[in-house]
């Protein structure tokens, strides 16, 4: 059973997150993105071979293909990966505003996108959007309430966004802290 396929069966066709990202984030911020990203990899000296843009779970994603990064310690190629996010975004914001002029810029260029190295944030929203989809089909099935395990912030956002369209299930946050998680609920 593909969960994908059984999650398109359940959505709603005119409830698409990505193309309201695509409405707010131009095609030039986004060519300017790209752009920064390739500025900030030639001046940190790391070679890749390709800077491309994809669309998951509500945001736009920048994947930057390299091989040189593979060769550090475990962790290493994340860290970087969240480097080169946080100042990508810091960048963006501050040119975004300097192009609005004076007037206060909304936050949603910098929250909208993300910096992958390699596809591997890419992989873990994708198990995610699995581990959804699989407990949604579970909570309709038998119909009840399915609690998953405490997940960060941003990991709900990905479970919330999966499903938000999804037909007799919606989701809602429990708990507080670290033991904060999702709640898929059924809803006949």
């Amino acid at each position: 059973m593909n969960p994908l396929r059984n999650f398109e069966e359940h959505t709603q066709p005119d409830q698409n997150p990505t193309e309201k990202v695509r409405e707010r984030l131009s095609n030039e911020v986004s060519a300017d993105i790209i752009s920064t990203v390739k500025e900030l990899l030639n001046a940190a000296g790391i070679e890749y071979s390709d800077v491309s843009e994809n669309e998951l779970a509500g945001q736009i994603i920048y994947s930057i293909s390299t091989k040189n990064l593979n060769q550090g310690p475990y962790g290493f190629q994340a860290d970087v990966a969240h480097a080169i996010d946080f100042l990508v975004k810091k960048i963006t914001e501050k040119r975004t505003a300097s192009a609005a002029g004076s007037e206060k810029v909304e936050d949603h260029a910098r929250n909208l996108f993300l910096v992958d190295i390699n596809d591997q944030r890419t992989k873990h929203i994708k198990d995610l959007q699995s581990k959804a989809l699989i407990m949604a089909e579970r909570a309709r099935s038998f119909q009840y309430d399915v609690e998953l395990s405490p997940m960060s912030a941003y990991e709900r956002l990905i479970i919330h966004a999966t499903l938000s369209g999804a037909s007799n299930v919606k989701t809602e946050s429990q708990g507080e802290g670290r033991n904060r998680r999702v709640v898929i609920r059924y809803a006949a």
